[in-house]
């Protein structure tokens, strides 16, 4: 029950999934396909508050060592936490339960980047937590086997500063074998990703904004949750931003909106991609002929330490 619970959310019956994992729950409470279901149905919906009660509430059932999904549920915690805006209680889960037995679990691994890398979009400094990881990355990601997991490779072999790792990853996603399904995943959704992220690192916000457009509409074909996917249009929605596309990143943070109302950062994404325009528009209303340059609100610092160029 709780493997097709997960199902349900994934195909976006929200409500019949949660009926579900919780009914699965009632029956076998150490199920840890229905506790991840629920968790999932809560994160898509912007429950951010009612995922932290659900997780902390049933962490007995669900963080034991033989449980597959122990990291993953600790990472659904902390987007819940992140999302809050809660960057303190966020990084204690990233260096407790997320990341400090150094798992080599290809899954822990992922959610460790993914994580980082959304900190990092909120202006967090992470620190020195990209380069353990992207050690642990080096066993992993050669660019032949599964590019949804070379893509969060790329994104710790960035934030550590590993460039010749990046673009010895970037050459094998280009010169792949075109035989195997594995091969059209990575040249049609794993390079370009890859590619949009390094564009949105290093500052080229236009190319990384014409990179990660077109793949968010058929990301879903080579892997992943839609919560996991999800850091896609995040950083397309800030690339966006800071590159001055206002009309796009308007438009991104409504849709975003429309699915989880009452996320504090998508209230954000949506408070930034308009301040300028209302700027203009006041101006406009008063008669005055010139039109106030776009421009966005300042960057914290730590983004200038952990992003490269703005």
């Amino acid at each position: 029950m709780g493997m097709y619970a997960f199902g349900l959310e994934e195909t976006g019956d929200y409500a019949r999934a949660e009926q579900v994992g919780r009914q699965a729950l009632d029956t076998q409470p150490l199920d840890c396909w229905a506790h991840h279901a629920v968790a999932h149905v809560m994160e898509m919906q912007g429950r951010a508050q009612d995922g932290i009660s659900w997780m902390s509430t049933r962490e007995p059932y669900w963080s034991g060592d033989d449980n597959l999904f122990k990291v993953h549920n600790w990472w659904h915690l902390a987007l819940c936490h992140l999302d809050l805006g809660h960057s303190k209680e966020v990084l204690a889960l990233y260096d407790g339960p997320i990341r400090q037995a150094r798992s080599n679990v290809v899954l822990d691994m992922i959610d460790a980047s993914a994580l980082l890398w959304r900190l990092t979009l909120t202006g967090q400094d992470v620190g020195e937590r990209w380069q353990e990881l992207a050690v642990a990355w080096d066993q992993h990601a050669n660019g032949t086997l599964y590019p949804f997991n070379d893509w969060h490779a790329v994104m710790a072999y960035l934030g550590a500063g590993r460039d010749d790792r990046v673009e010895s990853l970037l050459a094998t996603l280009r010169n792949t074998d075109r035989s195997s399904e594995a091969a059209n995943w990575a040249r049609h959704i794993g390079l370009p990703l890859a590619e949009g992220f390094v564009a949105f690192w290093r500052g080229n916000y236009a190319t990384a904004t014409e990179r990660l457009y077109p793949l968010r509409f058929i990301a879903n074909a080579f892997g992943g949750s839609h919560a996991q996917r999800d850091i896609i249009d995040w950083t397309l929605t800030e690339a966006a931003l800071r590159g001055g596309n206002h009309e796009l990143a308007e438009g991104m943070a409504n849709e975003r909106l429309a699915l989880k109302p009452h996320s504090p950062i998508n209230q954000g994404f949506l408070r930034r991609a308009t301040a300028p325009i209302k700027v203009e528009r006041q101006i406009v209303c008063k008669g005055v002929q010139l039109v106030a340059p776009r421009s966005l609100p300042p960057r914290p610092r730590s983004y200038a330490r952990s992003m490269g160029p703005i």
